[in-house]
């Protein structure tokens, strides 16, 4: 019966003995598998997503925030408008430069136009003055009794015709015999004595003078008194 007895307590020890190995070792690989490492390694994993996040983020030292790229962007426009408004007035002052150039331009082609026609109507004008002379030599020597014939008529008829047409062209005699002497329209060919005029003043014409418009074509060939 005692043998019996320690045989029981033998077992019922063996079997706790098992248990608490069993247990032992579940509780040794929880530890070894569930506790430490695996927390271990999320934490390096986080550890890792914050250094990527703060390597991925950018430095505000380099990066400048809204408010002052604003301010520069809108310094770099205050620049740009001006630079673009000083090359408008630029290109303003060369129109209103080159607007005078050509108005100026404009007068002098106008004006040397017209001194290069009056410069060939003068030379055609001196060329027909003498003829005009001719005409007037030639009636003034025609007899009283004579003036009345068809040929006179004829010719003091082309005369009178030849010294409108110069008229209607701004050809116009200089007024010579009773007028003070003017060098600038008159050439004093000889001085005379005459009681009757003043000093100075022209008492016969030789050859009558002609102006063009304001120029004068021929001086008039005058004797003044002395």
């Amino acid at each position: 019966m005692a043998d019996e007895k320690d045989l029981e307590k033998d077992a019922e020890n063996t079997t706790d003995g098992e248990d608490n190995t069993g247990s032992k070792d579940v509780q040794d690989g929880t530890e070894e598998t569930g506790g430490v490492p695996e927390g271990d390694g999320t934490l390096e994993e986080g550890q890792t997503e914050e250094a990527q996040e703060e390597d991925a983020a950018p430095d505000d030292s380099k990066t400048a925030s809204p408010g002052k790229k604003e301010k520069r962007f809108g310094k770099k426009k205050d620049k740009a408008t001006q630079k673009l408004e000083e090359k408008i007035a630029g290109l303003e002052d060369q129109r209103v430069r080159q607007l005078a150039e050509f108005e100026n331009f404009r007068k002098r082609s106008e004006k040397e136009k017209s001194q290069m026609f009056e410069t060939g109507a003068k030379s055609v004008i001196e060329k027909i003055l003498p003829v005009i002379d001719n005409f007037e030599r030639g009636l003034a020597g025609v007899p009283a009794e004579e003036k009345e014939a068809p040929f006179v008529q004829g010719v003091e008829l082309v005369y009178k015709q030849l010294v409108t047409a110069l008229e209607e062209l701004g050809v116009k005699p200089i007024e010579a015999v009773g007028k003070e002497f003017d060098p600038a329209i008159h050439n004093a060919v000889m001085a005379v004595d005459d009681d009757t005029l003043e000093s100075g003043t022209i008492a016969e014409e030789m050859q009558k003078g002609y102006m063009y418009k304001e120029s004068v074509v021929r001086h008039s060939m005058v004797k003044v008194v002395n």
